[in-house]
């Protein structure tokens, strides 16, 4: 059995601050520069979406890119991108996964926090977003890095299609849903037990005996 340690925070339910600040992200653009070389990744991503030109799919935060090739495996006709921001993490795929067959997805280091923004001025729509285990920043004070804290939400949102986050930690799947919900959409937070683990983070809890949680929602 694996022994991951229960995340532990100093918040015990939804922030009372989580409204305010979604609110105020939805309505504020977030115009940070973009610096040359997420501007680099980004064109990369771009010729391969245009190769493909048929449903697209994110797996964000793919860490190893183990969930982007089950991903692709289960989406034979999508174009399944997985992006993280360390090239460690991206090295230990071939590692991991030296002889698969799998054609339709591409692995690319790229900063979450300019990618989504580029992908919605340029248009894309997607079929499918994952979002399995980001780094869940449990500490009070750290809510505006949560993905639905930040002032990335907005373009989270307007990237549209179905929408799907996993974590072991409750507080992070509700306020996500209630974000959402903020936003104007339906969600809401369930237990869930996979029939197999598509990543090491959702197999290590799941080992743990550890609850897993998650949250859809259509976007368009």
């Amino acid at each position: 059995m694996n022994n991951s340690r229960i995340i532990s925070s100093n918040q015990q339910g939804v922030h009372d601050k989580l409204d305010t600040i979604v609110r105020r992200h939805l309505k504020s653009p977030f115009r940070r520069p973009f610096p040359d070389y997420s501007l680099r990744a980004f064109e990369q991503a771009q010729q391969v979406v245009a190769q493909h030109r048929g449903p697209l799919i994110l797996d964000s935060f793919c860490g190893v890119g183990e969930s982007t090739i089950n991903i692709a495996k289960t989406h034979p006709e999508a174009l399944v991108i997985g992006i993280d921001k360390s090239s460690h993490r991206l090295d230990k795929h071939r590692q991991h996964f030296p002889n698969n067959d799998v054609q339709n997805y591409y692995l690319l280091q790229a900063d979450i926090d300019d990618f989504w923004r580029l992908a919605v001025a340029d248009g894309w729509r997607l079929q499918q977003h994952f979002l399995l285990y980001p780094n869940p920043w449990p500490k009070a004070a750290q809510l505006k890095r949560r993905v639905h804290g930040s002032p990335l939400f907005p373009a989270l949102i307007q990237l549209g299609g179905k929408i799907e986050l996993r974590s072991n930690w409750p507080i992070y799947v509700e306020e996500f849903a209630q974000a959402l919900s903020i936003a104007g959409f339906k969600a809401t937070a369930h237990v869930y037990t996979p029939a197999r683990s598509i990543t090491p983070f959702e197999r290590k809890y799941s080992e743990s005996g550890q609850k897993l949680w998650y949250c859809q929602c259509q976007l368009d």
